[in-house]
C-alpha cells in the first residue's frame, strides 16, 4: 500500500497539530481478577490518525470503551481537549464531539441506508413536546437542516447509489462505509474507528483508507484507528500504540514501532500473521 499519510494535511495549523485532543493517563481497568488495561498512557494530537493495534484480547476495545464511558477505568484519568471525562456517561461524551464505529456491525436491518445514517444525527436533535406541537415552525426546520448534513456525507462517502437500499442486502464493504457515514453526520471532532476494514478485500480496504484520510484532511477530524491490518496502520497512521495483555509494548511512528522485537513477537509473529 502507498504511504498515504505523506499527503499534506488540509486546514490544520502547525501549532494546533501538536495540541492533544485525547490523553489517557495511567488508565487501569479490571474485570474481576483479569487486568484488561494496566497503566496505559496514550496521547492523540489534533489532526492525527493514531493507530491502536495488538492481538485479540490485548485491551484495545476495552480502552475505547473506557474513553467513551461504557467501562470507566478504576484508576487513571482520561482527558478530552484538557477536560477530564473519566467516568462520564456515554451520551455526555458523545455530546462533547466524540463518535465511534464498532468492531461488529451495529446497523439496523430492515432499515434503509439513509435511515441508518440519519440516526447519527440524534446527538444534535432537541425533542420536546413544544417543538413537536410547533412542528411547522421549529421541528421541520431542524429536520431540514439535519437532512442537508446527511445528504452531504452520503455524497462524501459515495453512497448515493445505495441510499434507498436496505442495509441487509448491501455488501460488507458498503455496510462499513454506512457505519462511517453515521459517525460522521454527528459532526465529531474526535472519531474512533474500531476495525473499520474487517472482512474487506484489498480494494475495499484501500477505498476505506482514503475515506479515513479525507475525513481527517477535509473535515478536520482527529482519528483513533483500531486495526489488525498492519499495512493500513503503516500506510495512513501518523503514530501508533501496541498493546499486549493490557500492557503497552511500544508507541511511536509506525515504521519504527514495527521493528521492535517485542512487537514482532507479540503481534506480527503471532496473531498478526494475517495482518
Amino acid at each position: 500500500m502507498i504511504l498515504l499519510s505523506d499527503r499534506p494535511r488540509q486546514g490544520v495549523p502547525a501549532a494546533a497539530a501538536d495540541a492533544p485532543v485525547l490523553e489517557c493517563l495511567q488508565v487501569e481497568r479490571r474485570f474481576g481478577g483479569l487486568i484488561a488495561l494496566a497503566g496505559v498512557e496514550l496521547q492523540v494530537r489534533r489532526g492525527e490518525i493514531f493507530g491502536l493495534v495488538g492481538p485479540n484480547g490485548s485491551g484495545k476495545t476495552t480502552l475505547v470503551n473506557a474513553i467513551t464511558g461504557f467501562y470507566p477505568p478504576q484508576r487513571g484519568r482520561i482527558l478530552l481537549e484538557g477536560r477530564d471525562i473519566t467516568g462520564m456517561a456515554p451520551h455526555a461524551v458523545a455530546r462533547l464531539g466524540v463518535a465511534r464505529t464498532f468492531q461488529n456491525l451495529a446497523l439496523f436491518n430492515g432499515m434503509t441506508v439513509l435511515d441508518n445514517i440519519l440516526l447519527g444525527r440524534h446527538v444534535h436533535m432537541r425533542p420536546s413536546v413544544l417543538r413537536t406541537a410547533l412542528y411547522s415552525l421549529l421541528a421541520r426546520r431542524d429536520e431540514t437542516d439535519n437532512r442537508v448534513i446527511v445528504e452531504e456525507v452520503i455524497d462524501f462517502l459515495q453512497l448515493q447509489g445505495v441510499r434507498d437500499e436496505l442495509v441487509d442486502v448491501i455488501p460488507i464493504g458498503l455496510k462499513k462505509r454506512v457505519e462511517l457515514a453515521r459517525a460522521l453526520v454527528a459532526e465529531p471532532r474526535f472519531l474512533i474507528l474500531d476495525e473499520p476494514m474487517a472482512g474487506m478485500n484489498q480494494e475495499e480496504k484501500e477505498y476505506m483508507a482514503r475515506f479515513v484520510l479525507d475525513a481527517r484532511d477535509e473535515r478536520g477530524v482527529t482519528v483513533l484507528l483500531i486495526e489488525h491490518h498492519m499495512d493500513i496502520i503503516t500506510g495512513i497512521c501518523d503514530r501508533m500504540l501496541v498493546l499486549s495483555y493490557g500492557e503497552m509494548i511500544d508507541t511511536g511512528m509506525p515504521r519504527d514501532v514495527i521493528k521492535n522485537p517485542r512487537v514482532i513477537k507479540a503481534y506480527l509473529g503471532g496473531a498478526g500473521g494475517a495482518a
